[in-house]
């Protein structure tokens, strides 16, 4: 009787650790992904700064502990990611679990391979997890069709930009581990300056990548560039009225970790499983 007790408080407790860490539906959830996400901001804006010179030499006895603090922080978050799931192993290998590890994974790395901690920039990516908050923001109007459009159109708009933003910042890390400080790129913010400007077609050529690698990449940032150009117009001029009239729940299913549920749904359309194991027996 003693050990049924302290299973249903472990599975109870267990199911609240995944209630605020998989979900924005209640307020402790919703303040977890707002500090996650400023912290994840923070770590990337520190990683950037180490990467300059002048301030790394000045500020770096302070960055180091700071990046360090973060990714502890990091690890323990994601520890508790794998402690609150029913199959820790499926969260592991999905997108958001393997990119949770990767961010962590670059400065245990730079004990043994020097310069690898600039590539926990990677880190940006969990700001993904910023469209469960959005999805909260109410619609104005529901007669307002014209409004509800303009509305969604700038929600997805910021979300192009956010997309756009990290992927600069990925390319220009990439090039800036590539090409390095005597080709140009001195910096992991001059090397983002330079991925901005090859990325949106501009090209001044102050900047330009010297080797094969580098150059191949450049390649592939300019075909980026080209297919990018268009997203920001079909955005604005798709339908959105149908979606947004649709409430979505930000309840993530404790066994597959999917999203997008009616605020109703009783179990997971995507597994069958229910989504409030605490509640059956109601």
């Amino acid at each position: 009787m003693s050990l049924r007790k302290k299973q249903a408080e472990f599975r109870q407790m267990q199911h609240r650790l995944h209630e605020i860490i998989f979900e924005a539906d209640t307020p402790a959830g919703k303040w977890f992904d707002v500090i996650l996400i400023l912290s994840i901001l923070f770590s990337v804006l520190v990683v950037m700064l180490d990467s300059v010179a002048q301030i790394k030499i000045r500020y770096g006895a302070l960055l180091y502990p700071l990046e360090w603090g973060f990714t502890l922080l990091f690890t323990l978050e994601y520890v508790l990611r794998l402690s609150c799931v029913r199959r820790p192993g499926r969260y592991a290998i999905s997108f958001l679990g393997i990119v949770d590890l990767l961010a962590i994974l670059p400065t245990y790395l730079s004990l043994i391979l020097p310069g690898s901690q600039y590539m926990i920039v990677i880190r940006i990516l969990r700001v993904l997890r910023v469209f469960r908050v959005l999805k909260l923001a109410p619609y104005v109007g529901e007669t307002a069709i014209l409004i509800q459009a303009l509305l969604a159109s700038r929600r997805k708009v910021t979300i192009f930009l956010l997309t756009i933003l990290t992927l600069v910042v990925i390319f220009g890390s990439l090039m800036y581990l590539v090409e390095g400080t005597e080709n140009g790129f001195t910096s992991i913010p001059r090397s983002i300056y330079w991925a901005i400007v090859t990325m949106t077609t501009v090209g001044y050529g102050d900047i330009s990548p010297k080797t094969n690698l580098g150059q191949a990449l450049a390649s592939v940032i300019m075909i980026l560039g080209y297919a990018i150009i268009a997203v920001p117009t079909g955005i604005v001029t798709a339908e959105l009225s149908r979606a947004s009239h649709k409430k979505i729940s930000t309840q993530a299913c404790p066994a597959c970790m999917a999203h997008g549920h009616d605020l109703n749904a009783v179990f997971c359309k995507f597994c069958s499983e229910r989504l409030n194991p605490e509640k059956e027996k109601t």
